[in-house]
């Protein structure tokens, strides 16, 4: 279910693609997979 609050107070969710989720994994924080080799 989608509602205010679900993540908790503030919380945030980011939908990203599976390179993306991967890249931040590795990185410890979102970045431009365009830049990555």
């Amino acid at each position: 279910r989608n509602f205010e609050g679900r993540q908790g107070f503030k919380g945030r969710t980011h939908l990203v693609s599976p390179t993306m989720a991967a890249a931040a994994a590795i990185a410890g924080h979102f970045v431009d997979i365009r830049d990555w080799s």
